[in-house]
Parts: C-alpha cells; structure tokens; sequence
C-alpha cells in the first residue's frame, strides 16, 4: 500500500539525488529500524476525554468527545486533517447519536511529526466510540451485540446525515452484524468464555462495528478543514487507430493491483476486452498530473477518474455513430457488452468499437464542429466520501502473569460496495 509514512518529504529525497549527480554514480539511502522510528513519520497519538448519553433502554442521546493530538514537532501535510476531518466527522460511526461534540488540540511536541499512516483518524473514532459502548453495555448489563443493533441507522434512512457533517450514502448494518454472529458462531463463543473463565482463564469475547470514510474529498471541504492541498484525482483515456486503448492515470500503483482493476474499469465503460487496455502510470512525462496513492482513494477516486473519462468517450463516440447511421443521438444504443452502436431496434446495423475509432481519425465524416481524435481527460472531485463499513467479533485470551493477550478466534464481515476485482477482496 501507499502508508503515510511515505507521503513525507524526508532529507534523504534530496541529499541522494544531489549526492548521485555530484558523484556520477547511483547512491542508496540504507536506515536502520531504529533511525527509522527517529526520523520517518509516525502515526496517532492522542489523549482522549469522552462521555456517551444514554437511556436506561440502552438508546444512544449524544457524545461528547475532547482530543489532545499530538503533532510532532513540525506539521506535516496532512497532520492537522487527521485528527478534525477524518476523526471527529467520524464519531457518528454506524449509530443513530442525535447530538455529538466533539473537539481537538493540536500540540506541538519534541516528537517526530506524524502524518496519514495506517487508517489515519478513521480507527481512532472507532476506538473512542466502541469502548464507550462496551462501558455502557456492560453498565446497563446488556449484550454489546444487541445495545448496537438498538442504535443502527436502518436501511430505509440512507443517505442520511450525521450531526458531524458526513453524509452517509448507503449501509445495511443489521445484516453486517447478521452475518459476523453467523461466521463467529457468537453464540458459541459466549459459551466457550465462560467455561474458560470457570477454569480460571482470563477470557472474552470483543465486538466491534466500524465505518471509514474512504476516497477523501470534495478538496474544497479537506483544504478547509486542514488539509494542505486539494484530494482529486486525474485520467486520461486514450484510443488508438487500432482500437487498443492507453490509459494515464495520476494515481500510482504499487502492488495493490491498480493496473487490472483500472484496465477493467475502462474495458467494462466501452465494452472492449481488457487486455486490449494499456495502463500507464508513475511516468511523469506521459501521464497528467495526479495526487497519488493513499487513503483508500484509488479505485473510488482515480478510478472515477477514469469512468467520467469513458462517458466521456463513449459519448463522442454515440454521436458519430449517430451522424453516419443517419439517426438522432438519442435513438442510438451503445452496447456496452460488445462495444456495438446501433440505432434501437436494429441491432444487425451496428457500427462496431474499431469503425468509429478509424471514423474519427479520418475524420472525413464527423458531426460538424467536431474534433477528430477519441481522447478524453478527467480531474475528478468527488463530491462525498465512500462509506465501507465492518464488523468484528474476536475470542481472547490474556495471560495474567504477563499480559500477553492471545487471539483465539477472530471474523471479520465487510461491506467493501461495488466488487471490480474479486481475486484482490478474496
């Protein structure tokens, strides 16, 4: 993955480019672990004060959550965007709280800075809001599974908008919660902690629900709420004479699979085979001018990108069909299984991918006031985040003489949306 510990401009970016030209020769940076946790970016540390409102009926009436965040010595990009936009906005998390405060400090500190590593503000929120509920449940002595399903937003209220300023745009977190007590066999595991207690062992059973806010944006919300530049993303899909297609994207890969899951975006939106889509990226003198690779954005926003650029495609590509098959644009069909244009109902006189590619680069029958060419650029701004949301059932163990905790048993269940690339989520 990106991890935040990247984003950093670090000394050694400049001393070894400026060591190996003065050399003539390739240089390398080598730092030991320890110099690492010394110098490279770290993540959260904060000092936290929080309190829930509850009925007795175990019903969720407000939070109340104050932060001290911890900087580091020097402000990094995101450092102040971490602990605001992507924390507090968070504190909703899979519950209906009609009243949420929340507040942070960032302290400046003799430590190394810190930055957007490892979920950045996201599992913090989390933290702070599924303790308290595992307090309140075992206060009003009731099962954490049960208080939380009291206190969902239901199915049929989406989107819905929090008191701290997101708005959710889908979720279903009863049959999330559903299928975790399924996988876990919950049940089950209550009971294996309580014979392990009756033996002596010091045993439980954690329950967890997360959401995250993935995708970062619009840019005009995190620039104003800390962020030192806009999060946008960029795509350029181009079409060759032969009907291959070279894709330029601003979001950089790194092993996390972008170059099939963009190539089966852009072949899914025109209706072409995949391998006929070439994915170019990390070259600075081909592709535009992009924010990269973190914070879950790529597939959201760099793969948005992408799809508008298509649309945009297919779009120019309607219409010439629609000017050579004599029709209105609106009567034409693109089929996006095969990549055939065809005036509805007439499916056997259909122009086909590779025809109106050779048709807008001869260029000797277009729409007038049409530019040859099938190339399209995009600078995506979304206009929300994405909402992937979790829940988690976990069987542990603690040894009481040293504290070592144990993971006996431990599911996971994810609503990750929209799956491009099944091999990557299993």
């Amino acid at each position: 993955g990106g991890f935040g510990s990247k984003i950093f401009h670090y000394a050694e970016e400049v001393i070894v480019p400026w060591a190996a030209r003065k050399l003539g020769q390739p240089v390398k940076w080598v730092a030991t672990r320890s110099e690492a946790f010394l110098t490279d970016a770290h993540g959260r540390d904060h000092v936290t004060t929080c309190k829930l409102a509850l009925k007795n009926d175990g019903t969720f009436l407000g939070l109340d959550v104050t932060t001290y965040a911890n900087m580091g010595a020097y402000l990094s990009t995101f450092a102040p965007m971490i602990p605001t936009a992507l924390y507090i906005t968070l504190f909703s998390g899979l519950y209906k709280l009609p009243v949420i405060f929340g507040e942070t400090y960032g302290t400046m500190t003799n430590t190394v800075p810190v930055d957007a590593y490892r979920g950045a503000g996201r599992p913090e929120a989390s933290f702070v809001l599924e303790r308290l509920i595992d307090i309140a449940a075992r206060d009003l002595n009731m099962d954490p599974v049960e208080i939380r399903r009291k206190n969902f937003i239901q199915p049929d209220e989406f989107p819905y908008e929090t008191p701290v300023a997101m708005i959710y745009d889908s979720g279903d977190y009863d049959k999330l919660f559903d299928k975790a007590v399924e996988l876990s066999g919950y049940s089950a595991l209550l009971q294996k902690r309580d014979a392990a207690r009756a033996e002596g062992r010091l045993v439980g059973v954690g329950v967890s629900g997360c959401i995250e806010a993935s995708g970062p944006a619009p840019s005009q919300v995190v620039v104003g709420l800390g962020a030192g530049v806009g999060l946008w993303e960029s795509g350029i899909v181009r079409v060759h004479p032969t009907g291959k297609v070279s894709v330029m994207t601003g979001s950089h890969a790194h092993g996390q699979g972008h170059e099939t899951a963009f190539a089966q975006i852009v072949a899914d939106e025109l209706g072409i085979p995949m391998e006929d889509v070439e994915i170019i990226h990390g070259d600075t003198g081909r592709t535009p001018f992009g924010l990269g690779t973190y914070g879950s954005r790529s597939a959201a926003v760099g793969g948005s990108a992408l799809v508008v650029s298509s649309e945009k495609l297919r779009d120019k590509m309607t219409k010439i069909a629609a000017h050579q098959l004599e029709a209105a644009v609106e009567d034409v069909v693109y089929d996006r299984t095969n990549g055939k244009m065809y005036v509805k109902g007439s499916p056997d006189q259909a122009k086909t991918f590779v025809d109106i590619t050779l048709a807008s680069l001869t260029a000797d029958n277009l729409p007038e006031g049409m530019e040859p060419g099938l190339e399209e650029s995009t600078f995506y701004d979304p206009s929300n985040f994405t909402f992937p949301n979790s829940a988690h059932i976990a069987l542990v163990e603690i040894d009481p003489e040293t504290g070592e905790p144990e993971l006996l048993e431990y599911t996971a269940v994810d609503d990750v949306g929209s799956v491009i690339n099944p091999m990557i989520v299993e």
